[in-house]
C-alpha cells in the first residue's frame, strides 16, 4: 500500500509528516532479539498506510553500541546486527516504491573511541590525526582543562595516558568529540555524508547539531542562574547547573552548516532537520541555523517534549517560534527515542490515554511546521516500566533511580498481540522486554477496531493532507476568555478555525467578533456540534470550522 501523500519537489519537507524508526526495536527477522533493516523493509507498508511522507532511521552504522549506535565506528557501513549495505539499498528501493522519502541520522559531533580516526589520534601528539579530536593539557594540578560537564554524568573530559592529555566528550567517555576547528575533520565528515547522498538517501537528521564546535580558548562555563534541567538533561543531572556558553553553540558552526548545505544542494530534493538542545537559547539557535535558505532546512527543539499539556504552553512555544524565526522552519514532535512517551506525560489516568493520544495527534497535525511521529505512538503506547536489571541505556543506569533513562520509550514495537514478544522477534528473549500492556495495543488488534488510536492516526493524517492550509499555511492565534487553544490556519481562499479544549471539563467558547463561521468540518474521532458565535466542547475535545 502506497503512502496516501506524494512527497515530491524541492520543498517536500515543508509541512511533511516524518515517521521515526528506531531500528533495533522495530522488527527482528533473524531471531537474534534485535530489530534489523530487513525488518524495516517488511513493515514499510504499515508506515505507508499511516499517510506519512518520510521515514527517519536512527543510527544503524558500525558501532560497539555503547550508546545504542550513537557511537559510530564507521560512518559508511551497516553494523552486522542490522544487516548489510545491500539490505539498506533494498529497503531504500522499497520505501521509494511506496512513495516514502528516507532520512538517516548523522551523528557527527563525536565518534566511538573505536573509530579508526580516534585510534590513530590517541597514539601521539604528532600523528596525522592528532588534531582531529578536542585534546587539551591538564591544569598544573593534573585536573581537567576546565569545568565542562558530560550530559551523561561527570566531567566532560577523560585522561589519556599515552598522550598525557585530556580529550573532550559531551556524552559517554567512549564518545570523544571531533575537532571541527580542523578543516580536515569537516572534509572527512562531509565525505561520509556524500557517501549516503550517492546511495540515494533523501535527507539527514543531524544529531546534536549545535555541539559541533567548542570554544577554542576552552573557557569555563558560568553557572546557570536558573537550572535548565528537565529537557536538555534531567534535574538529577548537574549538567543543568551550567550556562553552556562555551562547550556548544559556537558561532563557527554557521559556516560549517553552510558547507553542508552547499554539498546537499548538489543533489535534487534533499533536506536536513537538526536537533537543537540549547536550553533557553534554543529558538535563537533555530533561527540562526534555518534562516536565509543556505543552512538547515528545519530544526526541532525540546520545547514540546516535556509534561506540559496546556493551551498556554502550546501558544507560548509556537508563538515564540513564530516571533523569533522569521524565515526558518520547525519540525514539531511530542515523542522520540530520548524522552518519556507523551501519552504517559499528558494523560492523567490510564483510562483517558486513548482520548489523549487522539487529541494529541489532532493538535500536532494542525500546527504550522513539519511534524515527526515516533514509532508506537500511533498505537497510543505508554511508557514502559522496566526493572533496573532490564536497563540497557547507560544514561539511565548512571542516574538510577532518580532518572530511569530512555529504555522505557525504546521497547520493541508490538505487531501481533497474541504472539510471543508481540510478534517483534522469534528469539527466546528480545533486547528489551515487551510489556503486556503494549501487547494488548498491538497493530493487529487495532487494525480491526475502527475506533482505535491507530485508525485515528490514519484518518487524522489524511485530514491534514486534504487541506493545503495545514501543510504550510499561515497560523494566527485567537484570544478567548476561556482556557482553550484557538487558532486559524489559512492558505489561498481556505481559512480553518481550530479550538482545542485540553482540560477535563466541558467548556463553551465565545468566538471573537471578527470570526464568521461557515460550515463545520468534522475532525476525525471527535463529535462536532454546530457552531455560530460560540463553540461548545466536551472535555478533551476539538472543534474545526471553515471561516467565511
Amino acid at each position: 500500500m502506497k503512502s496516501t501523500k506524494q512527497a515530491a519537489g524541492a520543498d517536500w519537507w515543508r509541512g511533511a509528516v516524518i515517521y521515526q524508526v528506531y531500528p533495533r526495536s522495530f522488527q527482528d527477522t533473524d531471531a537474534n532479539g534485535l530489530g534489523d533493516i530487513k525488518g524495516i523493509t517488511r513493515r514499510l507498508p504499515h508506515i505507508a498506510a499511516l499517510g506519512v511522507d518520510a521515514i527517519w532511521l536512527a543510527p544503524f552504522f558500525t558501532s560497539p553500541m555503547a550508546d545504542m549506535g550513537y557511537d559510530v565506528a564507521d560512518y559508511c557501513d551497516v553494523d552486522p546486527i542490522f544487516g548489510t549495505l545491500a539490505d539498506f539499498d533494498e529497503m531504500m528501493s522499497a520505501a521509494h516504491e511506496l512513495g516514502l522519502k528516507v532520512i538517516i541520522d548523522q551523528v557527527i559531533s563525536h565518534t566511538s573511541d573505536q573509530h579508526p580516526w580516534f585510534v590513530e589520534s590517541r597514539t601521539s601528539r604528532n600523528n596525522p590525526k592528532a588534531d582531529w579530536y578536542v585534546w587539551a593539557d591538564p591544569k598544573p594540578d593534573g585536573t581537567a582543562p576546565n569545568n565542562w560537564l558530560s550530559i551523561f554524568g561527570g566531567p566532560g573530559w577523560e585522561w589519556d595516558g599515552v598522550r598525557r592529555q585530556y580529550y573532550q566528550h559531551n556524552f559517554l567517555i567512549s564518545q570523544p568529540d571531533l575537532n571541527f576547528h580542523n578543516q580536515e575533520v569537516q572534509d572527512a565528515v562531509l565525505a561520509a555524508v556524500k557517501f549516503w547522498l550517492d546511495r540515494g538517501v533523501d535527507g539527514f537528521r543531524l544529531d546534536t547539531v549545535n555541539y559541533y564546535f567548542c570554544d577554542k580558548q576552552l573557557r569555563d562555563n558560568p553557572p546557570a542562574l536558573v537550572s535548565t534541567g528537565g529537557l536538555d538533561a534531567p534535574e538529577s543531572n548537574p549538567y543543568g547547573m551550567q550556562n553552556h556558553l562555551y562547550d556548544k553553540t559556537q558561532p563557527e558552526n554557521i559556516a560549517f552548516l553552510k558547507r553542508f548545505r552547499v554539498l546537499l544542494d548538489q543533489y535534487e530534493d534533499r533536506a536536513t532537520v537538526g536537533e537543537v538542545g540549547d536550553g533557553a537559547r534554543s529558538l535563537q539557535t533555530v533561527a540562526a541555523y534555518t534562516s536565509g535558505g543556505d543552512k538547515l532546512h528545519m530544526c526541532y527543539t525540546f520545547d514540546l517534549l516535556g509534561p506540559d499539556f496546556t493551551p498556554a504552553h502550546f501558544r507560548r512555544c509556537v508563538g515564540d517560534f513564530q516571533d523569533n524565526v522569521v524565515d526558518g522552519w520547525v519540525c514539531w514532535a511530542f515523542s522520540n527515542h530520548d524522552v518519556q512517551r507523551h501519552v504517559s506525560r499528558f494523560a492523567e489516568t490510564e483510562e483517558e490515554r486513548p482520548r489523549v493520544a487522539k487529541l494529541a495527534i489532532s493538535l500536532l497535525s494542525t500546527l504550522r511546521g513539519s511534524i515527526c511521529l515516533y514509532q508506537g505512538e500511533e498505537l497510543g503506547l505508554p511508557e514502559a516500566e522496566l526493572a533496573f536489571e532490564d536497563l540497557r541505556d547507560p544514561y539511565g543506569i548512571r542516574f538510577w533511580p532518580a532518572f530511569k533513562g530512555r529504555d522505557g520509550c525504546r521497547t520493541p514495537m508490538p505487531w501481533e498481540g497474541s504472539r510471543a514478544h508481540a510478534g517483534f522477534t522469534t528469539a527466546d528473549k528480545s533486547w528489551l522486554p515487551v510489556p503486556y500492556q503494549h501487547a494488548a495495543l498491538a497493530v493487529d488488534k487495532q487494525e480491526a477496531d475502527t475506533d482505535s488510536v491507530l485508525n485515528h492516526y490514519r484518518k487524522t493524517l489524511a485530514f491534514r493532507a486534504e487541506h493545503a492550509a495545514l501543510r504550510d499555511g499561515d497560523m494566527v492565534f485567537l484570544d478567548t476568555k476561556e482556557d482553550v487553544l484557538a487558532f486559524t490556519r489559512s492558505k489561498g481562499d481556505e481559512t480553518l478555525l481550530f479550538v482545542f479544549n485540553l482540560s477535563r471539563k466541558p467548556v463553551k467558547v465565545a468566538l471573537p467578533e471578527e470570526i464568521k463561521l461557515g460550515r463545520t468540518i468534522a475532525m476525525p474521532g471527535f463529535t462536532t456540534a454546530d457552531a455560530g458565535t460560540t463553540v461548545a466542547l466536551a472535555a478533551l475535545d476539538v472543534y474545526c470550522g471553515r471561516v467565511e
